[in-house]
This record gives structure tokens, C-alpha cells and sequence, in this order.
């Protein structure tokens, strides 16, 4: 592969602006490789050829006679030997300027460090195109230096917000595990391990602060503050082997040679001032005096006792059962620490690695030695030789696998480093394998159903109406499935960073394959199931055992719900759990602080209320029994006909609920425009029920139409517009938006119209549309299929829309809910 290619592909997604173009950069390289291939065929060749034999015949030979410094300088610049720059005299200034063809020089501006090259050979011909070429690459590094330094700075604040939830975590496992008070240093070992570790963060936190100009004095002082903690309270693994005093001048060497410069003393001004830190610490327990439990967690519970103003118990209460949760909280916390300080080392490497070889491809094509120059440069800079996350890093590792593995290293960095996940070829045969035996049923279904004319038969009208709904079920969850299976897959394509949006666990989503295996084999055995329902209806000898047949679906259903609440870890345990958990949220929509993966399921569901009706009429028609006849008796029962209403409405009524959740969080007018939209759809589908329920009433015909349009036309503007954020005016793609994933705008042009289309489709249970060769039963599952179609058209481009909103803003990481909340004015003070 390509490191073009490479590159890109290992990017962290949300970051794609701040890496350098490395694609421009290589398209500013062909234009200077084009030049000099033109210009070297205008040139003639005989000319060239007489003054290269010249030259080589004729110079005189020095080169053994010279000394190492000016060997040197000739044979860098033997390389720039058609520069026909003049030799200067040894030790003049402007020795090896001459030979050189860049020079990189940091430049402040705006209290803020920058880099420039000047392209000393643009006196030749065709010196612009690579004059542009360094200008070009100056703002590249500058880009990427500046976005690396700012992210180091929020890790060094995280890492300093971290310390002290570390140590409110000893002083609250101190007052767990010895209510009485009672504290021994020289007995409880854990509690020594837990103070070295967080101190260890702390010096971290200090060694991070001091790579920012307005950080140097006060880490220098941290850094003494924690070098005396150390030595006062047990031996850093790194120096056990030594006495305290000789591991204490080792680390103010490595760390701070101020320091040991103005200390002349060396170890006893150190174990003086030692003495004197630790003296004026205060201990760890009273640090719970202005410490307060954050209440993160929110219930339904919660939430309307916040909404009645009951004052919230934020006092610290001192259990197990709170300990444990503290420590979870904080788990996580470092889980996702650390992997914001893997993507920021990977984000420093790549780059640090796209300009050492865009330099090479510089160094071929113009035949010069200016990489070393620019790299000398680059190492140098922050983002080169700054080792700040690398030490963090370890410092976390070693925090993590002692505080919450029980030293248990393997077990720690599986949980901070999990491994990718692996798709397997028992996935991809029992795939193949379930999809081929689903197309085999549908085959001979459709066999079946010709050779025996079981269509024109006298039991196919009541067939329809009371096993075809049953079945459909199936066939609305396997679409829905395939379109999320095929979502997935154009996300993948198109680098669409779908798992962080939905906050899946790093390495537990589903590949498109993995949700492709249920959704065929669901399939596979409900059309297994109705190939044997209507195989036994037509065996004389299984005839007897209609009820029997009957019993088919209900127990398929059953099975499928059992599956899905199985607590087992079968079966993508966690998946299953994560839309359980999200499907709870749904139900409960005003309760719950609403996020992405709620309202998108909630989506998903109005796009599903026949399957909602089906489960209504399962319900209906095995619980009153008509299945022993197989009977319809559910349209006369004035108890199904309300739950009607109330079904359909359901999905929408969760979507409005949140929208007036979030309207009342984040104050923001568009959600409630967005409730309005929502509003009135569940007036046209109230509507559209009432007039199926009563086609003779002209009036209700009226207003469902107009509902139904209305809505249509207010949903259809919002998915495009807002949803999509296409539809803009000023766009440099026509009607759509300045950046585009995939590659053609046809793309968009044809899902739009789509749309639109597919929107207006479930006007035909207003118009009437009646087809002779078509039940009404088909009729209806052809329309719902066709909305769960543009569902899975419009959740591609929704979250194509959401992920580029999270690249503008930077948006790779999402905020932890820490355990502890610290005053305020205290931190102030301190």
C-alpha cells in the first residue's frame, strides 16, 4: 500500500484537517517534476553532454588533500554542483550557506513560535514552483505543530483534574477501610502503593506543565514538591536499586539542571527541602473536607426530583458500595485518558513521518539535500522532540495496572490497549451460508406457491389477513437489518467514525457481517416457518393439527425475544444490551438526559409502526384466541382499535418528548421547531388511523390528506436540510455542502429526490390506491418496506453530516462524569 493511502487510513478521523495535506503537498512535487522534465528536453543535449565531460576531466583533484571540515562542506555541496554556487574560504560566514539550499529559522509571532524556510536557490528557473512548494509545507508544520501543542496542553489539564480525583479516591478508600480514623503508613501497603502512584501523576502533571513558557517556575516547583513525596514515602520502581539521596540527584539531572545548578548542596539541601514539603502537606483526609460526590448518574427518579427542586445529596458517604462505583468511574476516566494519549503519540508520529517522506520524494525529484535541513528542524521542534505524552503514558500504565488490576499487568493493558477486532471466517461462511439457504426458501416458496395455485384458492384471503401480518414482522426486522448492515458498511468505506458517534466500547461494534449473520438467519427460519405452515395445511395427514400450525409465528417470536434479553455473553451480548439499555431510554424519553444513540433509535422506530402494529396484532389474535380458527376478529374488538391510536403514535410521541428534553437543557429553538415537526406527524398518522378505521366518513379522508402532506413536506425539508445539512445556497457544491465523503454529488442529488419520493409514499393509505392483483395486506407491506428503505438512505447521510460537524469542531473524545467535585473557591486559593 501506498503511504498516501496509509496515511490517510490510519488518521484519526475528527483530526483530518489538522495532518498535513500530504496529497498537496505531492501535487506541488509533480508540478516541480513536470517543469524540470520539460526543461530538460528544451535543453540541448549536446551542450550538456560537452560541459558534464568538462567538468569531470579537467577539475582538479583535492579532495584526499583537504581537511574534514572542508571535505565535508565539498561534499555536501557536491550534490548542488549545478548550482554553480563559488566555493567560500574556510571559516568565512557564509561557509556552507552556500552549498545549502534551504534554511529553516523559528520566528515569533504573537507569542507564538513558528517555522519559515527560505529557499536560498529561488534565482533559478522554475525556483518559484518550489519557492511555493516550502511556503506551502512551512504552513503544513505550523498547522500541525500548533494543533499538537494546544492538544498536549489539554492533556496536561486532564492529567492535573485526574491527580486530584486520585487523591480524593485514598482519602475516601482511608475512610472505607478504617472508619475509626486510624490510619498506619508502616502497615497498610496498598494505601503507600496508591499515595506513590498518585504522586506519580502529580510529577507527571508538573513535567507536562513545564514544557508551556507560563508553567516553568511553578513546575519546577512541583517538581521538588513530588521528588520529596517520593523520597518520603516509598522507592519509585525506577530507582529502588538505589539509596534515596543518589535516586533523588538522578532525576533533578535528567529533569531539571536549574536546579541542581543552584543547589550546590546536592542530596542534603534536597532532603532538607524534603522534609519541609512533607511537613507542610496536608493530610490526605482532609482534602474530603471540600470534596463533594458528583451525581452524574441520572434516573428517572432523579429527574423528577430535580424537576419538584428537591435539594440533591451530594454529601460523601462512606461505603463499599459508593467506593466501588468511584473506582469504576475513575477506571474508565484513564481508559479514555489513555487513549487520548495514544492518538496524540500516533498523530505525532504520522506526521512526523509524512514530512520525512515528502521530503525524500522533494530530495529525488530536485535532486538536492535539503530533507536533513528540514528534518534537523523537525526533530527539534515540539512536535518532534517533546516526550511529554510518551512519559505520561507510562506513568498511567503503571497507575492503572496497580490501582484497578491489582497489579495485574497483562489484564491492564488489555483494558487500556484492546486489541483490534478480528473478523472471522466462520462469520463470513455462516453468512454465505445462511443467505444462500434464505434465497433457496424464497425460490421454492415462490414454486410452491405457483404450482399449487395457492393464491387463487379459497383460504387465501384469510390467509392474508391473518398469518401474512403475522409473518411480515420478520420480513420489516430483516430489511431494517440489512439496511443497518449496508449502513455500516459505506460508513467504513467512507471513514465515517460510526462507533465513536454511537459510544460503542472500543471493540465492541458490529462489522457489517456480524449484523448481516442475524438478520439471515432470521430469515432463513421464518420462511422455513411458512413453508412448513402451508406444507402441513395442505398434507391431509397434518391437517388435524391446524391450532398446531397456528403456533408457528408466535413461537419464532418467542424464540427472537428470548435471544435478544438472553443476560448470557452469546449472541454479541453487549450490543444487545447497549440497544436494550437505549430502547429503555426511548420509553422513558422525558427522564433521561437525551444523547445521539437515544433520538436515532427513537428515528429508527418511526419508521417502524407497522411493525409496532404487528406486534399489537399478535398480541390480539393468540391472546383472544382467534388463532385455534384462524379467525380476524381484531377489527370489531373496541379495546384493539384505541391501542391503535396509541401504537402508532408511540415512536413519534418518544421523539417529541425528547426534543422538549432537550429544548429544556440546551435552550436551543431548533429543538423545539423540531417538536413541532413531530407534533404534527402525530396528528396525521391519529388521523390516517381514524379514517382506516372508518373509510366512509368523507371528512376524515380530508383532513388525513392534509395532515399527511403537511407533515411530508415539513419532515421531507428537515431531512434534507437539517438532518442532512444539505440545501445550502452559498455552497461550493451546488445546493449541498462545502465537504462531501463521497466523491460524485450525484450521490446526493439522487438520495434527495429519493426522499422525497419515498416520503410521500405513505399517502396511499389516504388515496386509496387499490391494485386487483394486489391484496391490501401486500399493499401495506410494500409501502412500510419502502420506509424502512429511505430510513437506511437517510441514517448514511445523517451521520455523515454528524461526523463532520465532529471534524470541524475537533470532536474525537467524549466527556467522562468524574466521581468527585472540588470547591471551587479552594482550588482558588490553592
Amino acid at each position: 500500500m501506498k503511504f498516501g493511502k496509509q496515511f490517510t487510513a490510519q488518521m484519526v478521523p475528527e483530526w483530518q484537517q489538522a495532518y498535513m495535506d500530504y496529497d498537496f503537498l505531492k501535487s506541488l512535487l509533480k508540478q516541480i517534476d513536470t517543469f524540470n522534465k520539460t526543461h530538460a528536453r528544451n535543453q540541448p543535449s549536446s551542450h550538456s553532454g560537452q560541459l558534464r565531460r568538462t567538468l569531470t576531466l579537467y577539475r582538479a583533484f583535492s579532495g584526499l588533500t583537504l581537511r574534514h571540515s572542508h571535505s565535508h562542506g565539498h561534499a555536501h555541496g557536491h550534490g548542488h554542483a549545478h548550482n554553480s554556487h563559488p566555493a567560500s574560504p574556510a571559516g568565512s560566514p557564509q561557509d556552507g550557506v552556500e552549498e545549502q539550499a534551504i534554511l529553516v529559522n523559528a520566528v515569533n509571532r504573537d507569542g507564538t513560535k513558528k517555522y519559515r524556510t527560505t529557499f536560498l536557490m529561488a534565482d533559478e528557473e522554475g525556483g518559484e514552483y518550489e519557492l511555493v512548494y516550502f511556503r506551502s509545507l512551512d504552513r503544513e508544520f505550523n498547522k500541525v505543530d500548533k494543533f499538537y501543542k494546544a492538544k498536549v496542553e489539554e492533556v496536561v489539564k486532564e492529567a492535573s483534574v485526574l491527580n486530584k480525583q486520585m487523591n480524593a479516591l485514598i482519602a475516601f478508600r482511608i475512610k472505607v477501610e478504617n472508619p475509626e480514623g486510624v490510619w498506619d503508613f508502616s502497615g497498610d501497603r496498598r494505601a503507600e502503593e496508591i499515595t506513590r502512584l498518585a504522586t506519580d501523576i502529580a510529577v507527571s502533571t508538573a513535567a507536562l506543565s513545564s514544557s508551556t513558557p507560563s508553567g516553568v517556575r511553578a513546575s519546577r516547583r512541583v517538581h521538588i514538591a513530588m521528588d520529596s513525596i517520593e523520597e518520603g514515602s516509598s522507592h519509585n520502581e525506577r530507582s529502588s536499586h538505589k539509596p534515596n539521596n543518589e535516586s533523588s540527584k538522578d532525576e533533578d539531572e535528567d529533569e531539571n539542571e536549574d536546579e541542581k545548578k543552584k543547589s550546590k548542596g546536592g542530596e542534603d539541601n534536597s532532603e532538607g527541602k524534603s522534609r519541609k514539603m512533607m511537613a507542610n502537606r496536608p493530610p490526605p483526609l482532609e482534602l474530603l473536607d471540600r470534596v463533594t460526590m458528583n451525581t452524574t448518574t441520572e434516573t428517572p427518579r432523579s429527574t423528577i426530583k430535580g424537576l419538584l427542586n428537591f435539594p440533591k445529596n451530594s454529601e460523601l458517604q462512606f461505603n463499599k458500595e459508593n467506593l466501588n462505583k468511584i473506582e469504576n468511574q475513575l477506571k474508565k476516566a484513564f481508559v479514555v485518558f489513555y487513549h487520548k494519549l495514544r492518538l496524540l503519540k500516533s498523530f505525532s508520529f504520522l506526521n512526523t513521518l509524512a514530512f520525512s517522506k515528502i521530503m525524500k520524494k522533494y530530495d529525488k525529484i530536485t535532486s538536492r539535500d535539503a530533507g536533513k535541513s528540514y528534518m534537523k528542524m523537525v526533530d527539534s521542534s515540539y512536535l518532534g522532540s517533546s516526550d511529554e505524552v510518551s512519559k505520561l503514558m507510562e506513568r498511567v500504565e503503571a497507575a492503572f495496572i496497580k490501582h484497578f488490576c491489582n497489579a495485574n499487568r497483562t489484564k491492564g493493558m488489555n483494558i487500556l490497549r484492546p486489541k483490534a477486532k478480528k473478523e472471522r471466517h466462520r462469520t463470513t461462511f455462516s453468512v454465505g451460508f445462511f443467505a444462500g439457504c434464505a434465497i433457496a426458501l424464497v425460490v421454492a416458496l415462490i414454486f410452491i406457491t405457483r404450482a399449487r395455485h395457492i393464491i387463487n384458492k379459497e383460504g387465501s384471503t384469510q390467509y392474508m389477513e391473518t398469518m401474512f401480518p403475522l409473518y411480515s414482522l420478520f420480513g420489516f426486522v430483516v430489511l431494517h437489518l440489512l439496511m443497518y448492515a449496508a449502513n455500516i458498511y459505506f460508513w467504513r468505506r467512507y471513514q465515517v467514525n460510526y462507533s465513536f458517534i454511537f459510544g460503542f466500547k472500543q471493540g465492541t461494534e458490529l462489522a457489517y457481517r456480524e449484523v448481516l449473520l442475524p438478520s439471515f438467519a432470521l430469515a432463513t427460519l421464518a420462511l422455513a416457518c411458512v413453508l412448513s405452515n402451508l406444507d402441513m395445511e395442505m398434507d391431509s395427514v397434518t391437517q388435524s393439527y391446524q391450532a398446531v400450525t397456528e403456533l408457528l409465528p408466535l413461537v419464532l417470536l418467542l424464540v427472537v425475544i428470548v435471544v435478544f434479553l438472553c443476560p448470557l455473553n452469546i449472541l454479541y451480548r453487549s450490543s444487545r444490551f447497549f440497544c436494550i439499555r437505549t430502547l429503555y431510554h426511548c420509553i422513558c424519553a422525558p427522564l433521561y438526559t437525551v444523547i445521539f444513540p437515544d433520538f436515532f433509535l427513537a428515528d429508527q422506530l418511526t419508521s417502524q409502526v407497522q411493525a409496532l402494529r404487528s406486534l399489537e396484532f399478535y398480541i390480539c389474535y393468540y391472546g383472544w384466541g382467534d388463532y385455534k380458527h384462524r379467525q380476524n376478529t381484531c377489527g370489531t374488538n373496541t379495546v384493539f382499535n384505541t391501542f391503535s391510536f396509541i401504537i402508532a403514535v408511540i415512536p413519534y410521541s418518544s421523539r417529541l418528548l425528547q426534543c422538549l428534553r432537550r429544548l429544556y437543557e440546551e435552550k436551543d429553538a431548533m429543538q423545539g421547531y423540531n417538536g413541532i415537526k413531530y407534533f404534527l406527524t402525530i396528528v396525521a398518522v391519529c388521523l390516517r388511523t381514524a379514517y382506516s378505521l372508518n373509510r366512509g366518513v368523507i371528512a376524515w379522508k380530508v383532513l388525513a390528506a392534509i395532515f399527511s402532506a403537511l407533515a411530508a413536506i415539513i419532515c421531507t425539508y428537515w431531512d434534507i436540510a437539517i438532518d442532512w445539512g444539505l440545501l445550502q445556497r452559498h455552497s461550493k457544491n451546488r445546493w449541498l455542502r462545502d465537504k462531501l465523503l463521497v466523491g460524485h454529488n450525484s450521490v446526493y442529488y439522487v438520495a434527495m429526490v429519493l426522499n422525497v419520493l419515498l416520503r410521500f409514499a405513505w399517502l396511499q393509505t389516504v388515496l386509496d390506491f387499490q391494485f386487483s392483483f394486489l391484496h391490501t395486506q401486500g399493499l401495506i407491506t410494500i409501502v412500510a418496506s419502502l420506509e424502512i428503505i429511505r430510513r437506511g438512505i437517510w441514517n448514511f447521510f445523517r451521520l455523515e453530516n454528524e461526523h463532520l460537524n465532529n471534524v470541524g469542531k475537533y470532536r474525537a473524545f467524549k466527556s467522562v462524569p468524574l466521581p468527585f467535585n472540588y470547591d471551587e473557591d479552594d482550588d482558588k486559593d490553592d
